[in-house]
C-alpha cells in the first residue's frame, strides 16, 4: 500500500508539530508521507495545486481563508482530496457528523482517532451535496492568480463578471480580477446574487441602480441584440442586456 501523501493545514506551528510527531509514530500503522505544510487555505491551495496530496488536515478558523471556504475550493478540483477537519471548537462537531463523509477531529488530536480519519478519509470523496450542507451560501471567496502570487476576491465586492476567451474576469470598484472558472459555474454557484445580463456576462443584483435604452439600437431602429444599458452604482460603464435576458431582469427591476 502507497503511503498516504498528506497536507497539513494549521495557522499555528505548535499545531501543527503536534501532527507531524502523531503522523509519525502512526507510520507502521498507516503509511503517510507529510508532503507539504501551510498556514491558510490559500497556501493550501497553493501547496494542492503543486502536490497533489491524497487527504488534507486543516484547522477550521485560520487567518485569509479557513478551513471551510477551503473545502468549496477544494471540492471543485478534478480529482479532490480527502478531508479531515481539526478544530478546538466543538460547535462544529455536529455539522461535520451530520455529513457522514467529512470526518472531524477535535484538539488535542489523539493518536488512535487521527487513526481511524485517515482510514475513512482514504476511501471518501468530496461531493457538491455535501460541500452545500456544509456551507450553504457556498464560497465567500475567490482566487485570482496573478505572476505567481494569489490573490483573493470577495464575492461581495464584485460588481460584475464577464467571459473573456479562456478566463472569467471578475470587476470590482478598485482593479479587475482573472478567474479560472466557469461562467456557468459561477452562476449556478451564486444565482442568488447575480442575474446574467447576456450569455458572457453576469451581474450583482444589489450594484444595479439603473437602466437606459441603447443609443444604438435607438438610432439604428433595427434588432440589434442589445435594447438596454445597465447602470451600475460607481462603475462607469454601461452593461448591455441582450433581448433574450431582457425579460428576466425586466422582473428583477420591477419594470
Amino acid at each position: 500500500m502507497n503511503p498516504l501523501r498528506i497536507l497539513i493545514v494549521d495557522d499555528e506551528a505548535p499545531a501543527r508539530s503536534r501532527l507531524r510527531d502523531l503522523l509519525s509514530d502512526l507510520a507502521i500503522s498507516v503509511p503517510n508521507q507529510i508532503i507539504a505544510e501551510a498556514a491558510d487555505g490559500v497556501a493550501a491551495m497553493e501547496a494542492c495545486a503543486e502536490e497533489r496530496p491524497d487527504i488534507v488536515l486543516t484547522d477550521i478558523r485560520m487567518p485569509r481563508m479557513d478551513g471551510l471556504e477551503l473545502a468549496q475550493h477544494l471540492g471543485r478540483l478534478p480529482q479532490p482530496p480527502g478531508l479531515i477537519f481539526i478544530t478546538a471548537f466543538d460547535q462544529y462537531a455536529v455539522k461535520a457528523f451530520e455529513l457522514a463523509a467529512l470526518d472531524y477531529l477535535l484538539k488535542p488530536v489523539r493518536s488512535v482517532r487521527l487513526a481511524t480519519a485517515l482510514e475513512k478519509a482514504r476511501h471518501s470523496v468530496l461531493r457538491s451535496e455535501q460541500l452545500q450542507l456544509l456551507s450553504p451560501h457556498g464560497r465567500s471567496l475567490l482566487r485570482s492568480t496573478e505572476r505567481g502570487r494569489s490573490l483573493l476576491v470577495a464575492v461581495a465586492d464584485i460588481d460584475f463578471l464577464r467571459a473573456e476567451q479562456k478566463y472569467v474576469t471578475a470587476h470590482t470598484r478598485e482593479r479587475e480580477y482573472l478567474l479560472e472558472e466557469s461562467l456557468n459555474q459561477l452562476e449556478l454557484e451564486f444565482g442568488e446574487l447575480f442575474v446574467r445580463v447576456h450569455r458572457n456576462c453576469l451581474v450583482a443584483k444589489k450594484a444595479i441602480t439603473g437602466y437606459e435604452r441603447s443609443e444604438r439600437d435607438a438610432e439604428s431602429g433595427e434588432g440589434s441584440d442589445t435594447q438596454w444599458l445597465l447602470l451600475l452604482n460607481g462603475v462607469s460603464e454601461k452593461i448591455p442586456v441582450s433581448r433574450r435576458q431582457w425579460p428576466q431582469v425586466k422582473a428583477l427591476l420591477k419594470v
